[in-house]
């Protein structure tokens, strides 16, 4: 049986606003990462989508977009976390270097590159292996999005460019064949909202 799986990103958050380094470390969501999420669950509506369960990293700017989106019960999982980017978490994002990242951010005691793509594969694949319902929401992370498709990056039926905005959606099928392929990437229109981003630019 084929399952549907939509892995999205939470809304924007304070540190996102005030662009800073944002991994384990947590900051709340903004009044435009609200409305964010909220344009999400309209997608959702609009196109008659529901699921049979939902999945969100530990973290509260994750947990806080899903209970925007849904009122059901969910399940959070450590497995989901963002990359712990280590002693430099809620520094500048000046600091980071070009991406790729690789194994930069170990030097501050923060996960190997290979070690978080690991725990984020095996997280989401036991999700699909143990959960019997075919239509899955999973929030998570910009980081965590970006490893999971780089590894599936062979089977998706389009090209992905590297990066991942607040609240875009990431629609892939897992198939009986045990591999996950991705169909669509859904960016929303945010424009009608757009006075409430204070992002520092």
């Amino acid at each position: 049986m084929t399952k549907t799986f939509y892995i999205m990103r939470h809304g924007q958050t304070l540190f996102n606003s005030l662009s800073k380094i944002q991994g384990f470390c947590d900051s709340p969501l903004t009044a435009y990462g609200i409305e964010q999420a909220k344009v999400a669950k309209e997608y959702f509506n609009k196109e008659n989508i529901s699921f049979g369960s939902a999945y969100s990293s530990t973290l509260e700017r994750a947990e806080d977009t899903l209970e925007l989106i849904t009122d059901m019960d969910y399940t959070r999982l450590k497995g989901l976390k963002e990359w712990n980017f280590g002693s430099i978490e809620g520094e500048s994002e000046s600091l980071n270097p070009p991406l790729p990242y690789k194994d930069f951010f170990v030097q501050y005691g923060g996960e190997e590159e290979k070690e978080f793509q690991s725990r984020v594969a095996a997280t989401i694949e036991g999700i699909a292996k143990n959960d019997p319902n075919d239509h899955i929401l999973i929030v998570v992370h910009g980081a965590v999005l970006g490893q999971f498709t780089k590894l599936w990056m062979d089977h998706a039926e389009f090209e992905y460019k590297v990066g991942v905005s607040n609240c875009a959606i990431f629609k892939y099928n897992y198939t009986a064949n045990k591999e996950f392929v991705l169909k669509d990437i859904i960016e929303h229109d945010f424009s009608h909202i757009k006075h409430l981003d204070k992002k520092i630019k």
